[in-house]
């Protein structure tokens, strides 16, 4: 085996990046609000499923499954993850040797007239310092990324639905409430004004009967304010303009279900927010081995054949062909490899600041879930 065959053959093993470090976070012992601890076992691949359906709703049903169909910021996360999933196929297909066809015909100011050549040229880099891997692995973890952001996107649009169908529900209510009242308020004015003019009551106690059915009639039509707040809310969910969407007034027509202690802890591990900002502090990591693979030379085996003729020297075309290794080391470039090596140190440093942004976000919410959970029990 030739040296540079050797020299080849050993090079494609090394890496010069470090093992992929997990960020660090201070976990506590335990919650606030629970004595319940674990371990935490990542569990965001597992399906979501129709949780809405516990609350037995039709209606809400139905709301769910135009937003998952319709809504427009999911698709935007949608067509975002098959662009990620794009890439992973161009990263993995840049092992692979390229092909290409060359045709040229070139006028020559001798005596050879016009210069014909024709053939195929085919080029492949060897992954020496393992920039064509790690890039390979940043398109991965990328599209892990998108792929998560998806189902986050979803559940949030669906908590947004549910939040929104429930408060308009509410609004429903208050409003039946407040038309018994009005309905109340009427005839205890009847009574107050005939008693009035009976002379048992005061003038005073008809102003008040009056003002009472006024300021809740008042209060009755706010709720159209509310109201309608709720239902445009729903539209642009659904994706539908507001102008051609309405609800018609109704009520809720089952109970809230209650909820185990346990549940907001065990769904924190299924949060696929967090494991977005996880896969994109692997792919920031995976950027770093790609710069620093920059610096050193890049190994090519080129090949080619074809034909080559000229006009008035070479009636018949001659077959030529060449094979042989290119190797190509960078030399002055401006400080852009520096550029880009510090560039990639800092998305690094900023995708571990957002990964634990995320992961304590998550546990302030699971707190406030678990402390909700007990007040509300004891009121």
């Amino acid at each position: 085996m030739k040296p540079l065959s050797l020299l080849a053959l050993f090079l494609t093993g090394c890496s010069l990046v470090a093992p992929k470090q997990s960020p660090g976070l201070e976990v506590p012992a335990n919650f606030k609000e629970s004595g319940i601890w674990k371990a935490a076992r990542p569990s965001d691949h597992l399906a979501g499923g129709e949780w809405w359906r516990v609350f037995g709703d039709g209606e809400l049903s139905s709301l769910m499954k135009r937003v998952s169909a319709s809504n427009a910021s999911l698709a935007v996360a949608e067509a975002r993850s098959r662009e990620a999933a794009a890439l992973v196929k161009g990263a993995k297909l840049s092992f692979l040797p390229n092909l290409a066809g060359v045709a040229s015909s070139i006028r020559s100011t001798g005596s050879d007239g016009y210069v014909t050549a024709e053939g195929l040229n085919s080029s492949w880099e060897l992954d020496l310092w393992g920039r064509l891997r790690r890039n390979a692995q940043v398109a991965t973890a990328g599209a892990e990324a998108a792929a998560s952001d998806v189902e986050s996107t979803r559940l949030s649009l669906q908590s947004q639905t549910a939040q929104a169908y429930f408060s308009l529900r509410a609004v429903d209510a208050q409003r039946d409430l407040l038309d018994r009242q009005i309905a109340s308020y009427e005839k205890s004015l009847d009574v107050t004004r005939n008693r009035y003019a009976q002379g048992v009551a005061s003038r005073g106690d008809v102003a008040q009967a009056e003002a009472q059915l006024a300021s809740t009639k008042s209060a009755a039509i706010e709720t159209g304010v509310q109201r309608a707040t709720f239902e445009h809310a729903l539209a642009v969910l659904v994706g539908q303009s507001p102008s051609s969407f309405s609800m018609a007034r109704g009520s809720l027509s089952t109970k809230v279900p209650s909820i185990p202690n346990s549940t907001p802890s065990q769904l924190l591990e299924r949060r696929p927010d967090i494991a977005a900002a996880e896969r994109r502090v692997a792919a920031a990591n995976e950027r770093i081995g790609a710069a620093k693979a920059a610096f050193f030379p890049a190994l090519t085996l080129d090949a080619s054949t074809g034909w080559r003729g000229a006009a008035n020297l070479l009636p018949t075309p001659t077959r030529i062909w060449s094979l042989g290794p290119e190797l190509a080391a960078p030399l002055l470039d401006g400080g852009q490899r520096i550029t880009e090596k510090a560039r990639a140190d800092a998305a690094y440093d900023r995708t571990v600041a957002e990964y634990r942004q995320t992961a304590l976000t998550a546990f302030q919410e699971t707190e406030d879930a678990l402390s909700t959970l007990r007040i509300l029990a004891a009121e």
